[in-house]
């Protein structure tokens, strides 16, 4: 099946009155991201919204600083990708800075265990005699491993995101943004987020408590841990909103002042970032993918060590073994790939294109648990299809992890798959973009059929079409290294809250391959208008899919490439058509 090009499409233009102090291009772009007023703009901390709008908040507080109180043994569940390890690493810091005498944490190994806390978790973890424990980025739907906790005694706190099941775990507290009822204005915080206002509720009632004052501790600034909270935000690639732009920024902010733990500015190192100039996509695409290669190819806990690593050395240690990690799954992806393209092709030749399915669905007895959301990634965006790909658990079973389009809510669908078709599937959960499920490996064709008659059902016609949503045409004398700078900085870009991504037409006047593969490329473009041509960089893209002759249309960010300490203006294409 060949790639599926996006439909270039401008975004709608919106009044940028009210932002005139602005430069003219970034209140444009804001006002088109539904930014209104200068006061939208405002990232400081006394921005964020109130804890107490969260439900649940205020028991979770109280059991916690009980614990901290009592000396009691907290143990804190945690999930295995960078929004589990973030979240983790920041609860265990911030429960000890408050004075806690004890806390363990756990977080379960992806091969071994499965996802979140289960009673075969508590089970396990039954010798330490835990007093609390804490889950973070997981237990909404956690109904055997809490009642299993509660049954030795436990009490237990969940603070999750995730989206909530027919029913609830009987935990002593539970906050989670997404329940039915919950009045906290942003639905969107990640685990992270979760567990840092939860945090915060705990430091109001042991200061209402007086417990600082009488074990002489300075009340802890829970800003210092905003760099965990910034990193599993968007690392988590929830929507960037007013809220969550707050926390990324302030995190950022401590990032590039060289304050952040130890372990992050080497997992910056390694992946090649200059702390001093970070920004949110730079956590996305480098520190990200090497916290989550742990949990992917071997275990999170080292991630989880790394950010609570309280020295360069030891730090860096773990921040190399993460980039080996990385680099092994990039290799194991690639591989992957290209088996997926070969089933791919195998079908396209043996079905018409109305036969294709339209939710795709992939399955290799070789392929590696750990790597497979990346690669139902990497073939939804080839595609624009939904794809769940799968691999098997070594237990006669197999795991899919599945990504979304526009139009189709995974969740749901994959809830009325199980409806049609009971004791098919062992379980699944997710979000509308993303989901996993785990059934019986003999069923694999017969859910293929079902989930692709489910997506045929679901996606209405217009859907089909991926959209690629640009910012419209800059002119010559606007493409400058002051514009890109103002741009990098202006606020944390991301899921909502789009990088500036521009379109126009340009002669390429040269264009030449690069790296091992060939499949990613240099380019010399001169825009329409005539002058000085502009460097531009193009990734993963073969030769026979590079668009046919000189003029093309294309949609690119203004970019800054910097290297030995000189910068200048680099264009990275996102797609190029035939103009």
């Amino acid at each position: 099946m060949q790639r599926s090009p996006r439909l270039m499409r401008r975004r709608e233009p919106a009044s940028a009155t009210a932002l005139s102090s602005l430069n003219p291009v970034l209140a444009r772009l804001l006002a088109a991201r539904g930014v209104s007023s200068v006061e939208q703009l405002d990232l400081a901390m006394a921005r964020l919204h109130s804890p107490r709008a969260l439900s649940g908040i205020e028991q979770a507080a109280e059991v916690l600083a009980d614990a901290v109180e009592d000396g009691q043994r907290i143990l804190i569940v945690g999930d295995f990708d960078a929004d589990g390890a973030t979240s983790t690493a920041l609860s265990v810091r911030v429960l000890k800075a408050f004075g806690a005498q004890e806390v363990r944490y756990r977080v379960p190994n992806r091969f071994e265990d499965g996802y979140g806390l289960t009673a075969e978790i508590v089970a396990s973890e039954a010798d330490w005699r835990a007093d609390v424990l804490m889950t973070v980025d997981n237990g909404t739907t956690a109904l055997a491993g809490v009642a299993a906790a509660k049954a030795m005694g436990i009490r237990v706190v969940v603070t999750d995101h995730h989206l909530p099941g027919a029913e609830l775990p009987l935990a002593d507290a539970l906050v989670n943004p997404n329940l039915a009822g919950d009045d906290f204005p942003s639905k969107h915080l990640a685990g992270v987020g979760v567990a840092f206002y939860v945090l915060s509720a705990v430091r109001a009632e042991l200061t209402k408590r007086g417990w600082f004052v009488k074990q002489n501790i300075e009340t802890p600034n829970l800003a210092r841990y905003l760099d965990l909270v910034a990193l599993g935000t968007v690392a988590d690639v929830v929507p960037l909103d007013h809220n969550n732009r707050v926390l990324v920024e302030q995190g950022l902010q401590r990032m590039r002042a060289g304050q952040a733990v130890p372990g992050i500015l080497s997992l910056l190192a390694v992946s090649g970032r200059d702390f001093r100039r970070i920004v949110a996509s730079d956590l996305g695409f480098g520190v990200g993918p090497r916290l989550n290669a742990a949990g992917r190819m071997e275990d999170m806990s080292i991630g989880i060590q790394c950010l609570l690593a309280d020295t360069p050395e030891v730090a860096r240690r773990l921040a190399e073994e993460l980039h080996q990690l990385n680099a092994q799954r990039q290799t194991v992806e690639a591989e992957m790939q290209q088996q997926a393209l070969v089933i791919l092709q195998q079908l396209s030749a043996r079905l018409s294109k109305d036969d294709m399915p339209r939710g795709v669905c992939l399955f290799d007895a070789d392929w590696h648990q750990g790597v497979i959301g990346i690669l139902a990634s990497r073939i939804k965006e080839r595609l624009h299809r939904p794809v769940i790909a799968f691999a098997p658990d070594g237990n006669g079973n197999i795991k899919g992890s599945a990504r979304s389009i526009a139009g189709l809510h995974l969740r749901d669908a994959l809830e009325e798959v199980d409806a049609l078709n009971p004791g098919m599937i062992q379980r699944f959960g997710g979000h509308a973009m993303a989901a996993g499920l785990q059934m019986a490996q003999v069923h694999f064709t017969a859910f293929a059929v079902a989930f692709d008659e489910v997506v045929r059902r679901k996606v209405a016609e217009e859907d089909w079409q991926g959209v690629l949503l640009t910012d419209g045409e800059l002119a010559p004398d606007e493409m400058t290294l002051e514009l890109a700078e103002l741009l990098r900085y202006a606020q944390p870009w991301g899921q909502h809250m789009a990088e500036p991504l521009f379109d126009d037409v340009f002669r390429v006047r040269e264009k030449r391959p690069m790296g091992a593969a060939g499949n990613h490329w240099k380019l010399s473009l001169e825009h329409r208008a005539g002058g000085t041509a502009f460097e531009a960089v193009m990734f993963n893209m073969q030769a026979d899919e590079l668009p046919p002759g000189e003029h093309w249309r294309i949609a690119y960010r203004l970019d800054v490439n910097e290297f030995r300490g000189n910068r200048r203006l680099q264009l990275m294409v996102e797609q190029a058509e035939a103009a």
